[in-house]
């Protein structure tokens, strides 16, 4: 090639009759520094402040959610002996619950146990009474009511706690004269002892009291458990 040629940053030395390009360190102007793109605080730190409140508000509902305790309690499965106990009272209720008329007086007698006990009270002048009764008992007493009157009672709570082959049902109760009616006339509580007998749990005690205006039901036994 021919002409002159001048790297950048290079001087141009003779040698043998050729021109020979030696390097030569230049100064490089130094650029002006660009601006820092400075982080938007402004935009991001009130999102992620947001963002934050939100987790903890989520978080918190959803502990609470999982604290609290449902109201419904859990169905009894059948063949488990819950099942088999709350059978066994729902069974007399519905034995002794018609309208004016017999009842299955039979079917009353095989809910119970050997030597079983109906035990109801009566308060006067701040003092309580027991009237116990055979199944035997009860049937003739309270037969004669039945025969005039109609009579329905269902369980409006149960609580029922277990121990091996022994049951306790503490049974809120209504009472009406007709199934038809919105209030009932009359509330309480029964309190079921059963008792395991081969494959049957058995009723061996029922021993109730019923609610006056000086001794109202408790709210902890209007909802089953």
């Amino acid at each position: 090639m021919t002409g002159s040629f001048r790297a950048r940053g290079s001087a141009v030395t003779r040698s043998r009759g050729y021109e020979v390009a030696r390097w030569v360190p230049c100064k490089v102007a130094k650029l002006p520094d660009r601006e820092t793109p400075q982080p938007r605080d402004c935009v991001t730190a009130p999102i992620l402040a947001r963002m934050k409140k939100l987790l903890v508000l989520l978080l918190a509902v959803a502990s609470a959610c999982a604290s609290v305790p449902s109201s419904q309690p859990r169905a009894a499965q059948p063949g488990s002996d819950q099942f088999a106990i709350e059978s066994t009272v729902l069974a007399v209720y519905n034995v002794i619950s018609g309208p004016a008329g017999r009842r299955d007086w039979d079917r009353f007698e095989a809910l119970f146990a050997p030597g079983a006990r109906l035990i109801s009270t009566h308060r006067k002048d701040g003092v309580v009474t027991a009237n116990v009764m055979t199944p035997k008992e009860y049937e003739t007493k309270a037969g004669a009511y039945f025969a005039d009157h109609g009579f329905f009672e269902r369980p409006a709570a149960n609580r029922l706690q277990r121990f091996g082959d022994i049951a306790h049902v503490f049974s809120t109760y209504e009472s009406r004269h007709a199934s038809s009616d919105d209030k009932p006339f009359a509330r309480g509580i029964n309190s079921f002892q059963l008792v395991r007998i081969g494959d049957d749990w058995k009723v061996l005690t029922i021993f109730w009291e019923e609610e006056d205006a000086a001794h109202p039901i408790p709210a902890e036994y209007l909802q089953s458990r």
